[in-house]
């Protein structure tokens, strides 16, 4: 009987305290979103500015990758100034295709408008394959001319 009387107790200080602790819990539900939705506008806050930041960065480097291609072109054209004629019409030409995809490169980048990490990433690796392809032809162009 005792036993009882001690469980019935214990139930009701139980329900007493689960009580109290569900009125607050509303409050304490809201004062937790309020903290989440918080740290989630940092993280994207912060998310957003090493966007920005890798955009940047990436663009620098490859604005050096085209001034290199555009000194290239420049000494390129000093050097065939004393081939014959037939070649360095060739030569001009070729010149002239790969100053015209310099250039699209340089246009394609700066008109680059922000669309999303996952839309910059894609941009950036057919970039970046366009690049390698254009740096190629750069090599090869000299590489024949050194023969």
């Amino acid at each position: 009987m005792k036993i009882n009387k001690l469980i019935v107790m214990a139930s009701i200080i139980l329900m007493i305290i689960m009580i109290i602790t569900g009125c607050s819990s509303p409050a304490k539900k809201v004062e937790n979103a309020q903290s989440d939705v918080e740290k989630a506008n940092r993280e994207l806050e912060q998310a957003n500015k090493d966007y920005i930041a890798d955009i940047e960065a990436y663009k620098k480097e490859t604005n050096e990758k085209i001034l290199a291609n555009d000194r290239t072109l420049s000494e390129f054209n000093t050097r065939i100034e004393a081939e014959k004629i037939a070649v360095k019409k060739d030569y001009t030409k070729k010149i002239a295709e790969l100053d015209q995809k310099n250039s699209d490169m340089k246009k394609r980048l700066d008109e680059y408008t922000l669309e999303g990490k996952d839309k910059w990433e894609i941009f950036k690796a057919q970039y970046a394959r366009d690049m390698e392809e254009l740096n190629k032809a750069f090599a090869d162009l000299t590489a024949k001319n050194t023969k």
